[in-house]
């Protein structure tokens, strides 16, 4: 039966990244290329301050794909893929909580699962690391801003995964409602202390290196050497549409996920107990 439970998951998950990838095409495409638009127009005005400065320009290398293949097949088969391993991962999560949350119905734990899965792997990390798109987030410290982000994922899932549990704990003594609001309570308390922990990206030591002490890596106005702003800083109008279209994306996946899985999990729930169970008959001597 898990084998059941986990392809169907993939399915589902394939199906809500289709679903984010046509959402995100639609909204989220536009926002990607007006980054790249303000990248191109930035790296020139620095280009013309290099050259006034002495500054020999290095050489852009080739693009290996172009903009079409990137925001059609590049993106679409990277969300689809993303939602088919949530998914996948979700049928996991499912068959862990069968038993262990009460007496929730197949399609309610579905769903809240569906729920669990979008505030752990993006919601919550999203709170402290948001997603940014081009142009904003420089190449030294890819490394870095892709570790914090996991250590925020799992920071994410285990305080989750705490809450639920610490929910169940509290229950006999104070009721499902206040239970739930006491674990929840921790959990944001929890969440908020390992954030306020962590390190703005703009407090890397890089970034602190090369462009000051700064609450974000989004670019700043550029200026030449007498302090005129010579390129505005990075659009805070694309900044806010792209993220606002990157959480929309994510619940539409999320969404679909939980609401495609529950029937399905329902019908495999109701099969499984009304298969009759063998009974090997011990063996004589």
């Amino acid at each position: 039966m898990e084998r059941r439970f986990i392809v169907r998951g993939l399915l589902v998950g394939a199906i809500g990244g289709v679903l984010a990838f046509v959402f995100a095409r639609i909204f989220a495409e536009p926002q990607i290329q007006r980054a790249i638009d303000y990248e191109s127009g930035r790296d020139a005005a620095q280009a013309m301050l290099d050259k006034a400065a002495g500054i020999t320009p290095e050489a852009a290398g080739p693009d290996l794909f172009s903009r079409t293949i990137q925001a059609n097949v590049g993106i679409g088969v990277g969300i689809i893929v993303f939602g088919a391993a949530m998914g996948g991962l979700y049928a996991v999560a499912y068959l862990l909580a069968c038993g262990r949350t009460g007496n929730l119905r197949p399609r309610t734990l579905a769903l809240l699962v569906a729920l669990g899965g979008f505030l752990g792997f993006y919601l919550i990390p999203f709170v402290k690391y948001p997603a940014n798109p081009p142009a904003i987030g420089h190449e030294e410290t890819i490394r870095d801003r892709g570790g914090l982000y996991l250590l925020m994922v799992g920071f994410s899932i285990a305080f989750l995964l705490l809450a639920v549990w610490l929910g169940q704990r509290l229950k006999p003594r104070f009721g499902n409602w206040n239970a739930t609001l006491l674990a929840g309570l921790a959990c944001v308390v929890a969440l908020g202390i390992v954030m306020f922990a962590l390190p703005s990206l703009g407090h890397l030591s890089a970034n602190v290196h090369e462009y000051g002490r700064h609450a974000t890596e989004t670019p700043l106005p550029l200026r030449d050497p007498q302090g005129q702003v010579v390129y505005p800083g990075f659009p805070a109008d694309v900044l806010f549409s792209f993220r606002l279209y990157s959480v929309a994306a994510q619940a539409i996946m999320w969404t679909a996920i939980g609401l495609c899985f529950a029937p399905m999990a329902e019908r495999l729930l109701a099969r499984a107990a009304a298969e009759p169970r063998t009974v090997q008959a011990p063996a004589t001597a």
